[in-house]
């Protein structure tokens, strides 16, 4: 199977669904002349011209609202947010407008469109630029949140969230653009709202999404040379949650560690903690255990960005408190 970058496999998602609905367009800062910030949508006014691919000014608030008009009139808008921390000039059309209005028209007005963009830290960006805005947006109801961990799963779930009828916010990360992995040929979609089973394992459950995969496939890979075989669940989408995936596991493992970027208080994890205690309760041997960012504004430094983010070390020592050999 071919290897594509994170960047490309979101261009051919996005190039599919435009070649087969006409009703899909671009709309962002630097999407079309500049050939995207990160390159994503390189090449894609060249093929579908300025109606499709459009260059907006740095208004994020006013072509969002253009996007949400949009889809309220037939329309499929992607919004390219150039980082999600920008999403919050925007977001009250993306809350109160986007979120909202299937249920004010009392069904009448769907909004088909998908804001899409990177999220998270991306190196030395400091406190303005580093946000993990995942459990706000999951907070809405009336949209779905996706957060791809890798290439192939990127590509279709960006299909999917293109042709889903609700508003979908897509969160990327600048740190993966680059990535590479296989992804197939030819039509294919990931559902919306179903988790996978990265590692299965029999030890203790490490539930992730997105960049911080990464840190949970290194850590379970670390303990498997200790003798702990660990099973990583990723969310891919954080509203809708894939519950029942989670507690299946659990019920075989008896343990459970979240991994997530974001700040820990109203976190997607604890949620999630809420959940397995309240449905999986008797079946727990140990306390849930989250590893998280720190609850601080992100700083520049290089060494407190890595003692402000999860990394294996962090996992495994939680892994390992959850089955009380530390």
């Amino acid at each position: 199977m071919r290897q594509i970058q994170f960047r490309e496999a979101l261009r051919e998602a996005m190039n599919e669904e435009m070649r087969r609905d006409e009703r899909v367009f671009l709309m962002g800062e630097e999407v079309a002349l500049y050939n995207g910030a990160y390159k994503v949508s390189q090449g894609m006014l060249d093929e579908f011209g300025p109606e499709r691919v459009i260059d907006t000014p740095i208004a994020e608030l006013g072509f969002s609202g253009i996007g949400v008009g949009a889809a309220m009139n037939g329309l499929r808008p992607i919004i390219e947010f150039m980082t999600f921390n920008f999403s919050l000039v925007a977001i009250d059309q993306v809350v109160n407008s986007a979120a909202k209005m299937m249920s004010m028209s009392g069904g009448q007005f769907t909004v088909p469109i998908v804001f899409r963009g990177p999220t998270g830290s991306a190196g030395m960006l400091s406190s303005q630029h580093s946000q993990s805005f995942e459990s706000w947006y999951a907070n809405c109801p009336g949209l779905k949140v996706v957060v791809p961990s890798n290439p192939a799963d990127a590509k279709g779930l960006l299909k999917s969230s293109i042709r889903d009828n609700d508003p979908v916010i897509f969160m990327e990360s600048e740190q993966m653009y680059g990535d590479k992995a296989e992804v197939p040929e030819g039509e294919y979609l990931i559902p919306i709202g179903v988790a996978e089973i990265k590692k299965e394992g029999k030890d203790v459950t490490i539930v992730s999404f997105g960049k911080m995969m990464k840190i949970a496939l290194q850590a379970a890979e670390e303990l498997s040379k200790e003798n702990i075989d660990a099973e990583v669940i990723d969310l891919r989408t954080v509203r809708p949650i894939d519950y029942a995936c989670i507690i299946k596991s659990v019920r075989k493992t008896n343990r459970l560690v979240l991994v997530e970027e974001s700040w820990p208080l109203g976190s997607i994890a604890t949620e999630i903690a809420f959940k397995v205690q309240k449905d999986a309760f008797d079946y727990l041997d140990a306390p849930i255990l989250r590893v998280m960012g720190g609850d601080v504004p992100l700083p520049y430094a290089p060494t407190l960005i890595d003692a402000y983010l999860p990394n294996p070390a962090k996992v495994i020592r939680a892994v390992k408190q959850t089955m009380y050999l530390l």
